[in-house]
């Protein structure tokens, strides 16, 4: 049960999860001249997909119940290729959107019920290595599934592209079927038994303004991120930069910093409150997103990196405080924040259009500078030092993305 194969199968968990979520980020140019739409509009393919998660996400526990995890993980991340297909051969933007959207309504399936499944295949000290394979495994799914497409559209075109992402997703659900055990464990650890027997009412969780707070600091993390990595890619693309497909598509090595930092945060969290990591995180991201005015590459780049690093953490914080806060509620909580965290997400590719109209990078860089000032006040404002202590590293890092 604790063999490589199970801990290379969730690894490729985490991958299969990320790999379809933002594989048309990098490929807004040729999105809008296949379309016949702006690169703004095109931009809304990525909106579709973090909608459906956000929409989908409280439900993922309720739905899979009846089902093995091995059924519901591999079986999602297969079916993932259908509507990779059907985005990559749309005809229209409409059919296009749509295809993205079924995209993200699988997604769910894949990172939740993984999370779940670690906690019920490994004891706590097992737990958080996998737990931190699967977080690794996110981080390179997400870059992959950018890198792969922005790398073959130059040579293939990018209906191949995501053609590639596809097949890609098809054979990570059939290794993750291969190498999951086929029965559920019936020997649960105590706080895993705990949450799954909590049924709490979501309108006293979105009263309680900690967590209130800790929903809209997520929502605003994923946002800046989403609209960093949209619009960067756009600036780029322009003089006196004219990056090329798989240039922008390059930019995303950033992400695997979150295979460093991760764990660091994880660390991290054990020893100082969430608050003091995500308010220090938000200053972090406060300098990254500054760099990026400068005109040179290299400090532009960093500011990027800065900027992802500093999403990480603010996740790392934000599950860290939930995870302390929430007790019984744990489950339902996770729930609603992914359902804020996404939704954020599917904001970022909107929200900024009309300030990068009027001053182009300058205006998502406001953007994005008031998001994370915003994060950053609310949980110096509501997340209490006196929290319930008693997550471990290992939770902490489960949670995750």
């Amino acid at each position: 049960m604790s063999g490589k194969p199970l801990r290379a199968a969730f690894f490729l968990c985490g991958c299969a999860a990320f790999l379809n979520l933002y594989a048309t980020q990098g490929i807004l140019r040729e999105l809008a001249a296949a379309f016949g739409v702006s690169a703004e509009r095109a931009g809304q393919g990525v909106s579709a997909t973090t909608l459906a998660v956000a929409i989908i996400a409280p439900f993922v526990g309720a739905i899979a119940a009846p089902f093995a995890r091995r059924t519901v993980i591999a079986g999602a991340a297969m079916m993932s290729a259908l509507p990779a297909l059907w985005a990559a051969h749309a005809g229209g933007f409409g059919s296009f959107l749509a295809a993205r959207f079924a995209v993200g309504m699988l997604m769910p399936f894949i990172f939740a019920i993984s999370v779940s499944f670690i906690g019920e295949c490994f004891s706590r000290d097992e737990a958080a290595e996998v737990s931190a394979l699967f977080v690794a495994g996110t981080t390179l799914g997400g870059f992959a599934g950018r890198f792969v497409t922005n790398a073959c559209v130059a040579a293939l075109g990018w209906r191949q592209a995501l053609d590639g992402v596809a097949l890609l997703s098809l054979v990570a659900g059939m290794a993750i079927y291969a190498w999951l055990p086929r029965d559920v464990p019936t020997a649960m650890q105590p706080e895993a038994r705990a949450i799954d027997h909590a049924a709490p009412s979501r309108l006293k969780l979105l009263a309680r303004p900690s967590l209130l707070a800790a929903f809209g600091f997520g929502a605003c993390v994923l946002a800046s991120q989403v609209a960093t990595f949209t619009f960067a890619g756009l600036r780029l693309a322009q003089p006196p930069y004219d990056f090329g497909t798989a240039q922008i598509g390059a930019i995303y090595a950033v992400f695997l910093l979150a295979m460093v930092v991760t764990p660091l945060a994880g660390r991290v969290a054990r020893h100082r409150s969430p608050r003091d990591l995500a308010v220090w995180a938000a200053w972090l991201a406060l300098v990254g997103a500054l760099l990026t005015l400068a005109h040179g590459l290299v400090p532009i780049l960093l500011g990027l990196a800065l900027g992802s690093t500093a999403v990480f953490v603010e996740q790392a914080a934000a599950n860290a405080f939930i995870s302390q806060t929430a007790g019984a509620a744990r489950a339902t909580a996770i729930g609603v924040y992914l359902s804020f965290y996404y939704l954020g997400g599917s904001l970022g590719s909107v929200l900024p259009v009309p300030g990068w109209r009027l001053w182009g990078w300058g205006g998502c860089v406001a953007f994005v500078i008031a998001a994370q000032a915003l994060a950053g006040l609310l949980a110096w404002r509501f997340w209490r030092e006196g929290a319930r202590q008693g997550a471990s590293p290992g939770e902490v890092r489960a949670l995750l993305r």
